[in-house]
């Protein structure tokens, strides 16, 4: 029996709601995949680096859905497969998603996005501003870098 929001929280620390939601290694990284590489079905997630496994992914994805962060909708292409969009809320997650980014860039020598200094500079300069900008990209359908997508 699946248990629900308020039994699963177990307290309303602003940090503790944070990590319970989306603070789980799976849960970010899929909406890394969505927000940096546009990323959309079940598929596309199972392919990332990091190899989730299949329950797993699909745990991620009913979770971050149940929790109004993912919305899902059929594949106008091909109904077998559901599209996996950022729902409002989870498009609030970017701001997070890019202070990650930027940590990640300063204390890991070996950081993809170390590649990138363009895009280091920019998320850096105004991190508000470059969030707000992600998010309408990503709201209408686009990822910050298309090429590496599907």
């Amino acid at each position: 029996m699946k248990k629900t929001l308020k039994e699963d929280i177990r307290s309303h620390c602003a940090v503790n709601y944070g990590v319970e939601i989306f603070g789980d290694r799976w849960s970010l990284l899929i909406i890394r995949d969505i927000v940096f590489v546009g990323k959309k079905t079940y598929g596309d997630f199972l392919k990332s680096e990091e190899g989730i496994a299949t329950n797993v992914l699909a745990s991620r994805l009913a979770f971050l859905e149940e929790q109004g962060v993912l919305s899902k909708a059929p594949n106008p292409n091909d109904k077998r497969k559901d599209f996996y969009t950022l729902t409002e809320k989870g498009l609030d997650l970017i701001p997070v998603v890019i202070s990650i980014v930027l940590w990640s860039a300063k204390h890991d020598s070996q950081s993809y996005v170390r590649h990138h200094e363009d895009l280091i500079a920019r998320l850096s300069q105004n991190p508000m501003q470059a969030s707000e900008e992600v998010k309408a990209l990503v709201r209408n359908g686009g990822c910050i870098f298309p090429e590496n997508g599907n």
